[in-house]
């Protein structure tokens, strides 16, 4: 198996609030990098993250259908899995690029779970490419940070849950756009993220950087952050790589 974790994989953007078709993103050499993998013909696969948010997984597909050969992607094939059509995970042997998509990161979890996505990845030797909360749920344990109005103050929202278990990397996205943001009254960095990182480490990845996996190593590009302890770092800037971990 290959994966590329990303914080943001372009694709689409939005126009009047209507979601239109867009390159895949070239940042820090994004695109570059999924190509040198990518099969000819590919069958691809996109797991949902809300499983009964149908308007939005069909702009998601339609998008994402344009945007794989307008950047130069070769595909045979690009289906949506969600709560209509469950059984197009069944059988991924002949699926070549499986995509997560972004959402809710509980709610996909929950539906990861249901399909029995993280049984039918054993012995997989395709592509994993995912972007924010896909990304998210393919840690070994995966941090599930608050992001909805309620869920930073509710006792019982649980923010350490299993995944898929691709990486040991927590992964925060979309960092240069939430580091200022403030959830429930809290600072979603300083108040939530800081707390939640003592004893664990999150890697913080800005749009545009991204962790691939690939010949038993973990490398990072672009821009990210460590936060461990209630203390961040930068590590890695935008142009540079830096290998995380060796698996």
């Amino acid at each position: 198996m290959k994966a590329i974790l990303t914080s943001h994989l372009g694709g689409s953007y939005k126009v009047d609030g209507k979601r239109l078709p867009g390159p895949i993103l070239e940042a820090n050499g994004l695109c570059e990098q999924l190509k040198k993998i990518w099969p000819e013909n590919a069958h691809v696969l996109m797991i949902c993250a809300g499983p009964f948010e149908f308007e939005k997984n069909d702009s998601v597909l339609y998008c994402i259908k344009e945007a794989l050969p307008m950047s130069g992607f070769s595909v045979s094939s690009v289906e949506m899995c969600d709560a209509r059509s469950e059984k197009e995970a069944d059988d991924i042997s002949e699926t070549d690029v499986i995509v997560l998509t972004g959402g809710h990161v509980p709610t996909q979890n929950a539906f990861f779970n249901k399909i029995g996505l993280k049984e039918k990845l054993k012995g997989y030797e395709g592509i994993i490419l995912a972007w924010s909360a896909g990304s998210m749920n393919c840690a070994e344990t995966v941090y599930a940070a608050p992001e909805l109005d309620g869920e930073a103050l509710d006792p019982d929202f649980k923010r350490w849950i299993p995944g898929l278990g691709i990486t040991k990397v927590n992964i925060f996205p979309h960092f240069e756009m939430l580091r200022d943001d403030v959830l429930d009254g809290l600072r979603v960095v300083e108040d939530i993220t800081f707390d939640d990182s003592m004893g664990h480490e999150i890697l913080a990845l800005n749009d545009g950087s991204y962790v691939v996996i690939e010949d038993g190593k973990e490398t990072l590009f672009g821009e990210a952050y460590r936060i461990l302890d209630g203390k961040m770092e930068l590590i890695c800037k935008d142009g540079e790589n830096l290998i995380l971990n060796k698996i």
